[in-house]
C-alpha cells in the first residue's frame, strides 16, 4: 500500500511509520519539520503544513489510505477550537485528494469507565491532560457525523509509552479495556502494530476502536 502518515515523527506517530514500513508499505512521512522518522528506501519524508486543505489534497492524491498521529496543541493554551479546525482542514483536504479511507490516533479519555462516565471525567485523571483529552473527545464527536468517509477512530490504553513489540494485544470499542489487575497499559510499539492492521483491513469504517493489553 502506499499510506500517507500525517504527524510522523512524533512517539506513536515514528512507530506507526516504522511498522508500516516494516510490512513493505510505502510511506510517506508528513510533519512540520520535514524529518525521517526512520532511514528505509520506502519513506519519503516531507514538511508540510496538515491544516492546510489544499496541501493535504497533493500529498494523499493516488494513496491507498491516510493516517493521521496529529495531536493537540501543547502550549499551554485551550487546543479544543485548533484541533477541530486542524481537523476540518485535514479531512476537507483527505476528500479534495480523492482518498476515501483515513485512519486516526484518538484519545484514551473518551473511553468509557461507567456507561456515562469517560475517562478523563474520573477524579484521578490528571488535570494536566484534560485540555488534550477533551480536543481528541471534541474530534470524535465530529468524526461520528462524517458519512462521506471510511474513518476510523483508533484509542489506546490510558498508558501509552515506548516499549517492546509483542504482537499480543486486545481490540475493544469504546470502553476502557484493563487487564486482571485493573491496569489498562500497551506499549506504543503494539498500539501501531494494531493501527497498520486497521489501515490494511479496513475492519472497522466509521467506528472507534481501542487497544490495550
Amino acid at each position: 500500500m502506499k499510506i500517507v502518515l500525517f504527524g510522523a515523527t512524533g512517539m506513536i506517530g515514528s512507530r506507526i511509520a516504522a511498522e508500516a514500513v516494516r510490512r513493505g508499505h510505502r510511506v510517506v512521512a508528513v510533519s512540520r519539520s520535514g524529518q525521517a522518522p526512520l532511514d528505509d528506501p520506502q519513506l519519503t519524508a516531507v514538511a508540510a503544513d496538515a491544516g492546510s486543505a489544499g496541501t493535504v489534497a497533493g500529498l494523499v492524491r493516488g494513496a491507498d489510505a491516510v493516517a493521521s498521529a496529529l495531536v493537540p496543541l501543547r502550549d499551554g493554551s485551550d487546543p479544543l477550537a485548533p484541533f477541530t479546525a486542524l481537523y476540518d482542514a485535514f479531512l476537507d483536504g483527505v476528500r479534495s485528494g480523492g482518498v476515501a479511507r483515513v485512519v486516526i490516533v484518538g484519545g484514551a479519555g473518551s473511553l468509557r469507565v461507567a456507561e456515562d462516565t469517560a475517562l478523563k471525567d474520573t477524579p484521578g485523571f490528571p488535570v494536566a491532560y484534560r485540555p488534550e483529552a477533551g480536543a481528541h473527545s471534541a474530534l470524535l464527536d465530529v468524526l461520528r457525523t462524517v458519512e462521506d468517509l471510511e474513518w476510523t477512530s483508533v484509542s489506546p490504553a490510558a498508558l501509552i509509552a515506548p516499549g517492546e513489540r509483542t504482537g499480543a494485544f486486545r481490540l475493544g470499542g469504546d470502553s476502557l479495556l484493563t487487564d486482571a489487575e485493573g491496569n489498562s497499559r500497551i506499549s506504543a510499539e503494539d498500539f501501531a502494530a494494531a493501527f497498520v492492521d486497521e489501515v490494511e483491513k479496513a475492519e472497522h469504517p466509521r467506528a472507534r476502536i481501542s487497544v490495550a493489553y
